[in-house]
């Protein structure tokens, strides 16, 4: 175990322009020389969604290197930590190799974020899997969320490494309706998305679940958003640029907008606000 010192710490806000309305993750700013133990019982003990630690990147391309940790294990990508670590990092004095954007080094890779004049926007990673999903599983989310498969308009692994898969109900209406009970799937990474009416200022609504990391609800996913873009715009079933909100059954105010680029590259963009600066001693 190393010898504790103090290390500069932030919380951001995320996805949401109302402070305190999205969705935090704690940043550790330096956490050079910090074990992994270490770095688990901090992300136990905030019991946020995720806890970050940037290091010194090892990839020349890149600006920083992060390790992203829920509750109850680590990451190799998140969205929302992602876009809220950058901006803690620039926040915090960092200088990115080139001025439109910052190039973070995790787990999956190097992820490009663009930098806006009010947002962020990151470049969703590949998926790892894809594809419908099969019959056994469907099933278990089905009777988790309490629907019958006649509400089930489509349903797709999109998996960039978390183990995401999502069920797209018919509206929006139906997804803030759910009441599950994940002691059904007690190891699923899972979402649920459905349209809002024509109109409305955002296309969808989101909820995502995932006990299998610890979060009963996650107030607004930026890797399920991410996925969920590709396999959206990719077929169609969504336009190049949407809006879909989230965490409105927890009380926050979520907005990612999602754009896909003519070259299929989609970019999950949303606010991100540093509202607690301080320290910490680890």
């Amino acid at each position: 175990m190393t010898m504790p010192r103090t290390r500069s710490f932030v919380q951001v806000d995320v996805f949401s322009t109302s402070p305190y309305r999205g969705n935090p993750v704690a940043v550790v700013l330096d956490g050079t020389d910090l074990t992994d133990e270490e770095m688990q019982r901090l992300a136990r003990w905030t019991n946020l969604s995720e806890t970050t630690f940037v290091l010194p990147p090892a990839a020349l391309e890149a600006d920083y290197r992060l390790r992203i940790f829920t509750p109850q294990g680590e990451l190799p990508f998140a969205g929302h930590p992602t876009l809220g670590s950058a901006r803690a990092w620039l926040d915090g004095g960092g200088l990115p190799q080139h001025a439109d954007r910052v190039v973070q080094e995790c787990a999956a890779g190097l992820v490009t974020v663009r930098r806006g004049e009010n947002t962020l926007s990151f470049a969703a990673p590949p998926r790892v899997r894809d594809g419908a999903l099969d019959d056994d599983y469907l099933n278990q989310i089905m009777a988790a969320f309490g629907i019958t498969r006649d509400r089930v308009v489509a349903h797709q692994w999109v998996d960039n490494g978390p183990g995401w898969a999502v069920v797209q109900l018919p509206t929006a209406e139906e997804v803030l309706a759910l009441e599950p009970d994940l002691s059904l799937i007690p190891t699923a990474m899972v979402g649920a998305i459905g349209a809002h009416p024509h109109g409305s200022p955002h296309h969808f609504e989101m909820r995502t679940f995932a006990p299998g990391v610890g979060v009963p609800e996650d107030p607004a996913c930026g890797s399920m958003n991410a996925a969920v873009g590709q396999w959206l715009t990719a077929t169609g079933a969504a336009p190049s640029t949407y809006r879909v909100s989230q965490g409105t059954r927890l009380g926050r105010a979520g907005s990612i907008e999602i754009t896909a680029d003519s070259d299929g590259t989609v970019w999950v963009s949303g606010a991100a606000t540093v509202c607690i600066r301080g320290t910490i001693s680890l």
